[in-house]
């Protein structure tokens, strides 16, 4: 696997604060990696130190299999949950100016913004004072200043925050299509739907410790229950056939059975349900990410309560 960023034992403190305790990720290049966690957990804090807005107290940070430096921020491109456009600006000339700190010619800036004027409908708020704009006219112009230089690493941080679904939409096509052209991005939410929809690796961070990282997939099969929803003539009994029946009830011609697998796979269920009950359908309850970071964070505040 090659790595846009590698996070090798960071550990960050404010204070008497330990924000990042050992903290160690490997961020895949040309994926949707999401860095997930509840409030305080740490997230923004390794943020911060990947975009060297501060810097680990313990650890090492890699880009490109380089020690990061300075040179690597004009490769990311950076949107804070906290928004911070210059409001007495000019959007047109705020887009400029920050495109140009990130490296571009003033010719290149404005061919690359003939396709965001267009794709965002801000033609005619280019010439407005960034205070004129709605919150979420903002929005786009701050993902606009984000994206505009064709950044290699993209981090956004609830990047989702006061868009109404439309426009979200919008982003998030936006999101995509710069993944297929190569852009690896860090993404942090709280939003478990866009989780589900966008990521392609993920981490969860809680109580500044790293609990979980993998594929989306494999951090699924890993929360597995065996269970079931089976679809049949009559009622499931679980003799002889290794499984637990939670509940059976009559839904239409059939009746829907809950069901515990305790030492089969799917094909062996079927195997075995096959011989007694006619199967109309079978249906694996698969966790959703909701349920996974419910659990872990519940998991981890209530051993920390009961410390």
């Amino acid at each position: 696997m090659e790595e846009i960023v590698k996070v090798e034992n960071v550990v960050k403190k404010y204070d008497k604060h330990l924000a990042l305790n050992d903290v160690s990720l490997s961020i895949p290049k040309g994926s949707i990696y999401g860095l997930l966690g509840p409030n305080g957990a740490g997230k923004t804090s390794l943020i911060r130190i990947i975009t060297r807005i501060t810097v680990a107290d313990q650890g090492k940070v890699y880009f490109n299999n380089e020690l990061l430096a300075p040179q690597h921020t004009s490769r990311m491109g950076y949107l804070p949950e906290e928004r911070g456009l210059y409001r007495k600006m000019k959007v047109g000339e705020q887009l400029m100016y920050l495109s140009r700190l990130k490296g571009l010619s003033k010719h290149e800036v404005n061919r690359r913004l003939k396709y965001w004027v267009e794709k965002f409908e801000i033609k005619t708020w280019m010439h407005k004072q960034v205070e004129e704009l709605s919150k979420g006219m903002q929005q786009k112009i701050q993902f606009i200043a984000t994206v505009l230089h064709e950044p290699e690493l993209l981090i956004l941080d609830e990047p989702f925050s006061g868009f109404d679904p439309v426009n979200a939409n919008v982003i998030k096509k936006e999101i995509l299509r710069l993944k297929n052209k190569g852009c690896s991005v860090i993404f942090s939410t709280h939003r478990m739907e866009s989780v589900e929809e966008l990521c392609d690796n993920i981490a969860l961070i809680n109580n500044s410790k790293k609990v979980i990282e993998g594929t989306k997939e494999e951090i699924k099969a890993s929360f597995s229950t065996n269970t079931f929803t089976v679809l049949t003539n009559k009622a499931i009994e679980p003799n002889g056939l290794g499984i637990e029946v939670i509940e059976s009830a009559q839904a239409g011609n059939y009746v829907k059975n809950w069901i515990k697998s305790t030492d089969k796979n799917l094909n062996a269920l079927i195997a075995g349900l096959v011989q007694d009950y006619e199967i109309h359908e079978v249906k694996e309850h698969i966790p959703s990410m909701d349920e996974i970071f419910i659990k872990m964070v519940g998991t981890k505040e209530e051993e920390k309560i009961n410390e």
